[in-house]
């Protein structure tokens, strides 16, 4: 499949004017799900004046997307799976007693030939109603999620979600917006990519793109070669290849004022790694700041120890070994070709997107940057 960029993106919903939110403890409960190619996540959190305070979560590698590159089809294994993670997710619904929530599907049942069937099936034992989305959608979405890590120098932004089975990637200039507004100029994105920009204060989308390239497809399209080392370059151009077009470099732009924002699990996972933790902090991770030196040292580190070494390090696992490398690629392929050396870490994205997006609409969260 080529990358696409799609129109018609459902609006982010204009905040209604209400009384001041609830006090914490007398909130209501949110819950953003997000089913992916790989993983199957939930938040449940509460409102908590400008942003929200996780209540539970839940995180499950699922693998639903396995063999979809070859079919064209989820297979009986892994909807078994998805549908047991599910069923957790249910419980805990309904033991918070949620009842505002968002349970999204991505980029494997976008593709999927037998997507409806699963959707018929998830609700059939489940109870639950999963809402498949396009990319754009879950590109805006990942883009809000990272609002508060835009720095005021920021004039350029990229912003790149690394996906199971795509990565998003949405360039936005703010070099318009005053420099104490520009993170708050992406947390008000509540028109899509398509608002006017000739309105003071917002924030303007270049361009941006959805390549079917994800973690788990990536790997899975380089799975016959043996090399280690080979099948990483392999990958790291191949996804390089898929970006043409989509590039800066059409005209000069200087390093200064440009700005990456990463979010996704490789991110996260080279990030923890960089910092040697023994034990995954987010604290730690979440906006910490990486040069391209840094990261290109990771990467050369998990070369060196292949397969066996990555699968046995505690900060990558079992589950994750194959994945790093092909995330890595794709993160090192960003780098070569956008005009800045560095790098800021994100762990938040879709579920924390829709948490936003929820919450505004209901208007539960006070006026101002998180």
């Amino acid at each position: 499949m080529t990358p696409k960029r799609l129109s018609g993106a459902g609006a982010f919903p204009n905040a209604v004017d209400t009384p001041a939110p609830n006090s914490p403890d007398r909130a209501p409960l949110y819950a953003a799900l997000d089913l992916g190619t790989n993983s199957c996540r939930m938040l449940i959190a509460r409102p908590k004046g400008n942003q929200f305070v996780v209540v539970d979560s839940f995180s499950k590698s699922v693998q639903l997307g396995a063999g979809l590159e070859a079919t064209g089809r989820l297979n009986r294994a892994s909807i078994k799976r998805t549908v047991q993670a599910l069923r957790i997710c249910k419980k805990k619904l309904q033991n918070h007693k949620v009842t505002r929530m968002r349970l999204v599907a991505t980029e494997a049942c976008r593709r999927a030939k037998n997507a409806a069937e699963f959707h018929r099936m998830v609700k059939r034992e489940t109870g639950l109603s999963l809402e498949i989305i396009p990319a754009q959608e879950e590109a805006r979405l990942a883009v809000i999620s990272c609002a508060p890590l835009v720095s005021r120098r920021t004039e350029q932004l990229l912003v790149v979600d690394i996906g199971g089975g795509s990565t998003e990637l949405v360039w936005i200039d703010i070099s318009k917006v005053p420099p104490q507004y520009r993170a708050k100029s992406i947390m008000r994105m509540r028109k899509g990519f398509a608002q006017d920009h000739s309105i003071a204060g917002n924030a303007r989308v270049v361009d941006w793109i959805s390549v079917p390239l994800g973690v788990a497809t990536l790997r899975d399209i380089f799975d016959d070669v043996e090399d280690d080392a080979a099948r990483f370059a392999l990958m790291s151009c191949h996804f390089e290849e898929n970006l043409a077009g989509f590039s800066p470099f059409e005209r000069e732009q200087a390093k200064e004022g440009f700005q990456i924002v990463g979010t996704s699990g490789t991110v996260t996972t080279v990030a923890a790694s960089h910092l040697g933790l023994k034990r995954y902090d987010r604290n730690k991770v979440d906006g910490l700041m990486m040069t391209s030196g840094q990261i290109d040292a990771v990467v050369r580190e998990y070369l060196v120890m292949g397969p066996e070494g990555r699968r046995a390090d505690p900060r990558i696992g079992r589950d994750r070994q194959a994945l790093i490398m092909s995330g890595a690629a794709i993160l090192q392929a960003l780098l070569r070709i956008w005009p800045t050396d560095r790098l800021s870490v994100a762990d938040r994205g879709l579920r924390e997107g829709l948490l936003y997006a929820q919450m505004s609409a209901d208007g539960v969260l006070q006026d101002g940057m998180i």
